[in-house]
């Protein structure tokens, strides 16, 4: 089965061995990040670091200014963790070690951008905000996302991309110092600790007949019982309007996306989301309608034990890609993907995403490169 494992830029430049070591793991391609989030990141094998600390939303390549000109919202350089054209330098060095390059672009989910346009951010119920979650429902934000994956995605040499959180980012979120665990928040939980009463959020309601006010305080009322250790409550008639003009939104984002992408790309480059067959999820993988999704994209990446959905209505061509962890402090299982892709591949996966190359220790490494030889 085809296999590509995520790598980020800083991984590969500065060590001349990197690009070697994956290609031995038996990958037939790498996804790439060009535009990705605030991160702090172990690099176990590098030569010359073994931390590398991402401040903030950055594209890992220069920016076109002629592009960005006149927009109220443009992405942000990367500082010293990514300087120059730091993608642009891993690709070529991977290309050349025969490995098939795609990109791999974080979108809705910018921590620096909500720090200093907070207008922007996803607001709950509460009226808290939520600086690392761009609330799509806004023009601005939603143009920015589309401009963003037209030219993050189609870099030089690149076969294909592959967009991440190209819908509702909400509240789940791998912050610094993160301290949200203290009363335990189901899907449903979640769910409703995402919803957005930003102005724009408030007017997609109301034109669904939905009374933005009335629809905070349900879910106020809905959550009281859960911060008190009890079980959530209703919310009533708003949950099927609510969740159709959300849906519309995302789709709206992912099918602008996608076609952003294709109009500036050549021909045959292929476009994938990160996706969840379950609507209302938010995040890096976001809720999408399997049918809908794999009509606009050529295909998704998801989790393994999400395949199943998709599967049932994939077309022959479409790519659905399982994505496992192979990180065994992140809680990954490099010595079990061969069995485990064996049943992805019974559920339809039709190829395999490997979580996280460049974060894996040389052991877990060593466990994929025996996976990957068995599973041809």
């Amino acid at each position: 089965m085809r296999a590509g494992a995520f790598v980020y830029p800083w991984d590969v430049v500065g060590d001349p061995a990197a690009p070697g070591l994956l290609a031995d793991l038996g990958l037939a391609s790498v996804t790439l990040a060009s535009a990705y989030h605030s991160t702090r990141a172990l690099t176990p094998r590098h030569p010359a670091h073994r931390i590398v600390t991402a401040e903030h939303a950055a594209v890992l390549y220069p920016p076109d200014p002629a592009r960005w000109s006149g927009r109220a919202l443009r992405p942000y350089e990367a500082g010293e963790w990514a300087p120059g054209d730091a993608y642009g330098e891993a690709a070529g060095a991977l290309a050349e070690a025969g490995l098939e390059v795609h990109t791999w672009v974080v979108l809705a989910h910018n921590s620096r951008l909500g720090a200093e346009r907070p207008e922007t951010s996803v607001v709950n119920a509460y009226g808290d905000r939520y600086p690392w979650a761009p609330c799509i429902a806004q023009p601005d934000v939603h143009a920015h996302l589309v401009a963003l994956a037209a030219e993050a995605a189609v870099r030089p040499g690149a076969a294909g991309t592959e967009l991440e959180s190209c819908g509702w980012y909400g509240f789940a979120h791998l912050h610094a110092h993160d301290k949200i665990g203290g009363v335990p928040l189901g899907d449903r939980e979640q769910y409703l600790m995402s919803l957005c009463f930003c102005p724009s959020c408030r007017e997609g309601y109301a034109a669904e007949g939905v009374d933005p006010d009335a629809l905070a305080a349900a879910v106020r009322g809905a959550l009281e019982p859960v911060w008190a250790g009890g079980p959530t409550g209703e919310v009533g008639a708003f949950e099927e309007p609510v969740l159709a003009w959300r849906t519309r939104t995302a789709r709206a984002l992912q099918e602008s996306a996608v076609a952003a992408v294709r109009a500036a790309a050549p021909a045959g480059f292929r476009v994938l989301l990160h996706a969840d067959p379950v609507p209302y999820r938010c995040g890096a993988n976001v809720g999408t309608d399997p049918a809908h999704v794999l009509a606009v994209a050529d295909g998704v990446v998801t989790p393994a034990p999400s395949v199943a959905p998709f599967g049932r209505t994939a077309r022959p061509e479409t790519v659905l890609a399982a994505n496992f962890g192979v990180v065994t402090g992140m809680g990954g299982s490099p010595g079990t993907l061969a069995g485990d892709a064996e049943r992805a591949a019974a559920d339809g996966a039709t190829e395999l995403r490997l979580y996280h190359a460049g974060l894996a220790s040389g052991t877990d490494l060593a466990a994929v490169a025996d996976a990957l030889r068995t599973l041809g």
